[in-house]
């Protein structure tokens, strides 16, 4: 074989390899929990989240990255192995409060990539910075509290000032990714007895607050009949004041009507009023009503005292004007 057939044998070789790296590398396809940043001769020209086919020009010229868009659990303090198991590392969670005591904190971070851009190109380990800035922030609120607070009740605004401060030094590191939250996953004492004093307290606290709500319960209860209770009772004076004035009302309006009757007819008047108020005040008597000048003898005709009382509780007795003329 000549050395012309060689090389032209060589360089068709050649050819025939850069067809198929172009043909296989001239496209590239995206996920929809996927993101991909298109890398032009090593600097990044376009982000693509569109999922699909997409083209490109061939490798080297241009070069994909794909990333995801899903949310990625930093897990500080402890890891888990492939069998499932958990690998406590106690050196990156023993910290000291601000009260001088020791604690052993764990913690989740979830976050996300936002920017593909800065997460590939601001950085060569972003999640390594990520770790160290979780590590700095932890500690730093950590060690402005009280070991009571991170053991018991605390540990919300713990939550809540890690997270703040870590997304603080995240944007200061500006290396493209979001912070979305820090849950505590365990904060302990290293000591056993320590450790259950506290579970003891934190129990306590936990019935405090279930017998205050009770007692509040009780007292919003009392307070509800009782104002139902006072209710009642206006309502009923209310009811009697207005029978009352009613009442006061007619009596003025029987005097009234009195009065105009005596007004007209003094003695007729007088007489009736004498008669009515003895019909009163001696209901169970025989009353008996002499209009004379006292010259002749009055004979008043008694009866037995059981016709008497047999009278009396059947009927009123009867009034009765006598006269000797």
């Amino acid at each position: 074989m000549s050395v012309k057939r060689a090389l032209t044998l060589v360089f068709s070789g050649i050819f025939a390899i850069i067809v198929i790296i172009a043909a296989l590398t001239s496209w590239y396809t995206v996920d929809e929990s996927e993101q991909a940043v298109v890398i032009t001769f090593g600097h990044a020209d376009d982000t693509v989240s569109e999922p699909g086919l997409h083209f490109k020009m061939p490798w080297p010229m241009q070069q994909v990255e794909l990333l995801s868009k899903e949310t990625f659990s930093l897990t500080f303090g402890y890891d888990q192995n492939e069998n499932g198991e958990i690998v406590s590392h106690e050196s990156e969670t023993k910290m000291i409060t601000g009260d001088e005591n020791i604690v052993l904190t764990d913690l989740v971070v979830q976050w996300r990539i936002t920017d593909p851009e800065k997460y590939l190109f601001n950085s060569d380990y972003p999640e390594e910075i990520l770790h160290n800035a979780t590590s700095a922030a932890i500690r730093s609120v950590i060690g402005s509290s009280t070991i009571d607070e991170a053991l018991t009740d605390g540990k919300a605004d713990i939550e809540a000032d890690t997270r703040e401060l870590l997304t603080t030094l995240v944007n200061d590191y500006d290396i493209g990714i979001s912070i979305l939250a820090v849950k505590l996953q365990d904060v302990e004492v290293p000591n056993a007895e320590v450790r259950q004093a506290f579970t003891a307290v934190t129990d306590a606290r936990e019935t405090q607050a279930t017998k205050l709500n009770e007692a509040e319960k009780y007292k919003n209860q009392k307070l509800n009949e009782a104002e139902g209770e006072r209710n009642a009772i206006i309502s009923k004076a209310e009811g009697e004041k207005i029978a009352r004035i009613q009442q006061a009302e007619g009596d003025v309006a029987v005097f009234n009507s009195l009065y105009e009757q005596y007004s007209q007819n003094e003695e007729i008047t007088r007489s009736r009023l004498i008669l009515e108020t003895l019909e009163q005040v001696l209901a169970n008597a025989q009353i008996y009503i002499m209009n004379d000048d006292g010259e002749t003898l009055k004979y008043l005709p008694l009866q037995p005292n059981t016709n008497n009382s047999t009278s009396n509780s059947s009927t009123n007795p009867p009034v009765t004007e006598g006269s000797n003329n």
